[in-house]
């Protein structure tokens, strides 16, 4: 059952990454860093506290010694780790994704990135 879900997920952030008029995979993935710093400065509302902690939460068990399932155990060690990094991949192609659409677009005009620095100008 949770393979289902993983399969169904991954299979959502394809089609919308292949959607015509999205954002490509390249754009998303340059935006991640602009997206996390207008999180954190308040300017982006779209990826909350929360949502910032759990990515940051992922990454760090990703990239932690210390998992749930021993690596040592193979075959099933490393499905923890590949299950999370699925779930970060997915995440942060949607959200990247939202970001993407909301610099432009959806933000105010007092507020619109510089379409070479990514910076907002006030």
């Amino acid at each position: 059952m949770v393979k289902a879900g993983r399969a169904a997920a991954t299979w959502r952030a394809y089609r919308e990454v292949s959607r015509p008029g999205s954002p490509g995979v390249g754009s998303r993935l340059k935006a991640v860093p602009r997206m996390i710093r207008a999180a954190v400065k308040g300017e982006y509302h779209g990826l909350t506290k929360g949502k910032l902690a759990m990515l940051g939460m992922a990454v760090a068990y990703i990239v932690s010694p210390i998992d749930v399932v021993p690596d040592f155990l193979l075959g099933i060690g490393i499905v923890d780790d590949f299950g999370v990094l699925l779930w970060l991949a997915t995440a942060l192609l949607g959200e990247s994704g939202q970001f993407v659409e909301w610099e432009n677009g959806a933000r105010p005009a007092h507020a619109q990135a510089h379409p070479h620095t990514g910076r907002t100008r006030r």
